[in-house]
């Protein structure tokens, strides 16, 4: 039970102190004598107030301003949030359809929704982990329980209707009902992403621009096995399997040319998964995977004549003449010119960067330095004046900086993306020992970024490998023998013709 009668208030500021916790309360449920009693608090969000409660024996009491004048807001705040965090809770991981994960957070003390407050710190001692750098979605429905899910791959689509559907049905079910609404859980606030529309007493969910950039961005890196997450690794195909898709899908481009995007995702992690078995790409049926995702990368980007597509095993497929229509896949673009550059494709390169930027800068699924970046390379393959290489280069470090990040996790871009930037800024500048360090420190958080996963991407650091090829045939004294750089295509003694 709440009390708010301040006659109850004649503890000292020891007692306060000692039992004092952060609160979550219902905005419907502070009438104006009690809001007017309590002028420290706050709303945090649509639907809930924050203020400070007292735990007593029987019964939890809200703090009134005079409790507050007495202990000191300060130290009030610090106890508050110290009482609270200590407040017992049980954890499970409840999986989804879809591949959602949501963490249930419950127990009896009357504070444990109210730990959304500081959800990240929660999530690291439910977990183990803290809260990514996009934060997380989280309910609140009732005192006694708080569920949430970390935003860090595609699953996000299916999560915040999860959430939803969570949420009101144990508001609903109480007791202790705090609030159906789903909330976004971001640098220590947080945003309702529900409207309630009382006349119709209907819900929906409205994220806010910025968490839709997000989302959509997550839903694109994850669709394209970019991702390294528990959900990525669930289902990692072997090569017979991606093999077959392959197959399958050029096998279907004659009656369905839109699949060609598809098909390209699938043979490019055909290459990456070989790399399991043969990290070095040493044998044939290595060699045939790449140079399929080559063609099939080139075909999507700049069209293609009928050609022989090898899979292996005497295993042949027809890609039928392809049109020139490039899609506004800036990522599928990247991957398509860095396998490019490390077959050692010419004639294929110099197509890719004739593919318009403004086509490209429809992709709304990238932060700005993506393109800035793609800028950067169709510049310096088409030689155009250093000035304006280094130009777009600086352009693409500045928009890659965290806050400037509206699509991309900020690891992800850290670890993985900017990687081939930096190697490519000392490959421009010719500084050959500051381009091995970089080479170096880049294979180190590829790995670092992928640990353990069977992902087929965690196998090549593929844009590194690229900026490593063109070091290689610029004369760069580079270390070929680096873990997640297949050495023969580096050296390019796997090098190889490829029909087209």
């Amino acid at each position: 039970m709440n009390h708010f009668d301040d006659a109850s208030g004649g503890e000292s500021a020891e007692e306060l102190l000692r039992g004092v916790h952060a609160r979550l309360l219902p905005t419907d449920s502070l009438s104006p004598e009690i809001v007017a009693a309590m002028s420290y608090a706050r709303v945090v969000a649509d639907g809930l107030v924050f203020a400070y409660a007292l735990d007593l024996p029987t019964s939890v009491r809200i703090l009134t301003d005079a409790d507050v004048e007495r202990a000191g807001l300060e130290e009030l705040g610090k106890a508050a949030y110290a009482n609270l965090m200590r407040a017992p809770v049980e954890h499970d991981e409840v999986p989804r359809e879809g591949g959602a994960l949501l963490h249930s957070v419950y127990g009896d003390s009357h504070f444990v929704a109210s730990k959304a407050l500081f959800l990240s710190e929660l999530a690291k001692q439910v977990t183990g982990e803290p809260l990514p750098a996009a934060g997380a979605l989280v309910v609140v429905p009732t005192r006694h329980l708080l569920a949430f899910h970390p935003l860090t791959d595609g699953s996000v689509a299916h999560a915040v209707n999860d959430l939803a559907a969570y949420a009101l049905g144990a508001f609903e079910d109480g007791p202790g009902a705090l609030s159906p609404r789903v909330y976004w859980w971001h640098r220590g606030g947080l945003t309702c992403l529900t409207v309630i529309d009382h006349d119709t007493r209907t819900f929906s969910l409205r994220p806010p621009p910025e968490l839709l950039n997000l989302m959509r961005g997550l839903v694109r890196l994850d669709g394209a096995g970019r991702l390294a997450t528990r959900t990525a690794a669930a289902h990692v195909p072997g090569t017979a399997e991606l093999t077959r898709a392959t197959a399958e899908g050029i096998a279907g481009l004659a009656e369905n040319p839109a699949g060609l995007g598809d098909a390209f995702a699938t043979a490019l992690s055909l290459a990456h998964a070989h790399c399991a078995t043969d990290p070095h790409v040493s044998d044939i049926d290595t060699w045939d995977a790449w140079a399929t995702a080559v063609q099939l990368g080139s075909a999507l980007f700049t069209g293609a004549r009928q050609q022989e597509c090898h899979l292996g095993e005497d295993l042949v497929r027809t890609l039928p003449a392809v049109p020139a229509a490039p899609p506004a896949d800036a990522r599928a673009w990247l991957d398509a010119f860095y396998l490019a550059l490390v077959c050692r494709q010419q004639e294929r390169a110099d197509r890719l960067a004739q593919v318009p930027l403004e086509v490209l800068r429809q992709d709304d699924s990238v932060d700005a330095y993506v393109l800035h970046w793609i800028d950067a390379l169709q510049s310096f393959w088409s030689r155009h004046p250093m000035d304006d290489i280094v130009a777009k280069l600086s352009a693409a470090i500045e928009a890659s900086m965290p806050q400037s990040l509206a699509h991309t996790p900020h690891d992800y871009a850290d670890r993985i993306d900017y990687q081939a930037i930096a190697l490519f800024h000392r490959l421009i500048t010719r500084e050959h020992d500051a381009f091995g360090d970089a080479l170096a420190e880049a294979v180190a958080h590829h790995g670092g970024y992928w640990g353990d996963s069977g992902a087929p991407r965690a196998r090549v650091a593929l844009g590194p490998l690229a900026m490593a090829c063109l070091a290689y045939d610029f004369d760069f004294p580079v270390a070929t023998k680096q873990p997640h750089l297949p050495v023969y295509l580096l050296n390019r003694e796997r090098i190889e013709t490829i029909p087209g």
